[in-house]
């Protein structure tokens, strides 16, 4: 069961009730394919990342989050920084009645090498995707238009 629905430019959307979060998320990449996680919370893929917490930079969340999500060490000088989706549409609603709206920090993560990952328990798997199979799953609507916009049509 689902513990979180997002919505991206949808007017049946429910209204933020907290403050805007800050995210940051990154597109990792190797051999022109793209890492994805099946979500946990929602049952979808998306890519990794999270909430950026209030003493931490962008960068430094992002390099947080791959180690908590994936036990990867990147060195944050690995990560460049690509674009902010801060339009208002972006919402996260949670079971608990909690909403909010969302501002991502996109990177990308080109890989060299396949690494050794592990699953986090906010993941069910973690999976590399060609540009075709990216069409035949169910993508976060909220990342849907950065993987497209940084990774499909680059």
């Amino acid at each position: 069961m689902s513990i979180v629905r997002f919505y991206r430019d949808d007017p049946q959307a429910p209204k933020p009730n907290k403050p805007t979060r800050l995210g940051a998320n990154v597109l990792i990449t190797y051999n022109n394919m793209l890492l994805l996680e099946k979500r946990v919370d929602s049952d979808s893929w998306g890519l990794v990342g999270g909430g950026v917490k209030p003493h931490e930079t962008p960068l430094e969340g992002i390099t947080r989050e791959v180690y908590e999500e994936l036990g990867l060490r990147i060195p944050n000088t690995k990560f460049v920084k690509q674009k902010v989706y801060g339009e208002p549409g972006r919402i996260a609603a949670y079971q608990d009645g909690s909403i909010w709206r969302m501002v991502i920090v996109a990177y990308i993560l080109a890989l060299d090498t396949f690494p050794e990952m592990r699953i986090s328990k906010e993941s069910k798997e973690l999976r590399f995707f060609t540009c075709e199979e990216l069409r035949d799953i169910n993508i976060v609507v909220t990342h849907k238009d950065v993987i497209e916009e940084l990774f499909i049509n680059k």
